[in-house]
């Protein structure tokens, strides 16, 4: 679906670029947003453009979308920046096409080998309903990949021991020099303040989540010199 929709938005763009200004463009670059609130697809075409069309990025890339109307699939297009275009999926259309080619699945229809990753909780946060969210939704997607007759690898990163836990033990031992007694000495604690009427939020997670944060912030607060020797203690209490 993803490729599909990478074809039919590269399609009508160049569609768009026929209409206004009568040139063809082989290639239309597509590439992934930093991040997804600007959408789940954006491309460069109007800089590229530029000095061809004489006018300012920014100028072509609100022409393209102004010439593209609705696309099959796609939610909307905005201009962002110098003149990116960002694109943003009709979600509920991409899931209704998943839903689709289950209910046309079919013996002898081409198998593929997909690879769904989801959740991937952050052990150093506490667990929340967001993640039941995500677990939900990953799950099903890979019954509908299946039940399409797709074979399917879920990878799903629980207790991933890597920075994100040497950065709490950064934390206990750089910021609040605490040594391993006091640390099991605050999980005691903190189980004890759990069962009263603080609640849940109490617990040793909660705890470690806004430890997290504050080594995050320790990381960058300092000089350029300092900032870097934290960065330090950083990869060798990972190695440790």
């Amino acid at each position: 679906m993803y490729l599909e929709l990478q074809k039919r938005l590269a399609e009508h763009i160049r569609n768009a670029l026929r209409a206004k200004y009568e040139i063809e463009v082989d290639n239309v670059p597509l590439e992934i947003p930093p991040d997804q609130k600007f959408g789940e697809l954006a491309t460069p075409i109007a800089f590229e453009l530029a000095r061809k069309l004489r006018k300012a990025p920014k100028m072509i890339a609100q022409e393209i979308v102004d010439g593209l109307g609705e696309v099959d699939g796609f939610a909307g297009f905005e201009v962002a920046g110098a003149g990116y275009i960002n694109a943003k999926f009709n979600r509920a259309a991409w899931v209704r096409g998943v839903v689709s080619q289950v209910s046309e699945s079919r013996p002898g229809a081409p198998v593929r080998h997909v690879i769904v990753e989801h959740t991937s909780i952050n052990p150093n946060k506490a667990a929340h309903i967001g993640h039941l969210r995500n677990a939900i939704l990953g799950d099903t997607f890979v019954r509908l990949l299946r039940g399409a007759g797709h074979k399917v690898d879920v990878q799903n990163y629980i207790d991933n021991t890597g920075v994100q836990v040497a950065d709490v033990v950064v934390g206990f031992l750089h910021i609040e020099k605490k040594n391993a007694a006091e640390v099991r000495e605050l999980v005691a604690e903190c189980d004890r303040r759990a069962s009263g009427p603080e609640g849940h939020t109490a617990a040793i997670d909660y705890y470690c989540w806004d430890l997290y944060t504050r080594v995050g912030q320790w990381y960058s607060s300092g000089t350029d010199e300092e900032n870097a020797e934290r960065k330090k203690v950083r990869y060798d209490t990972l190695h440790q």
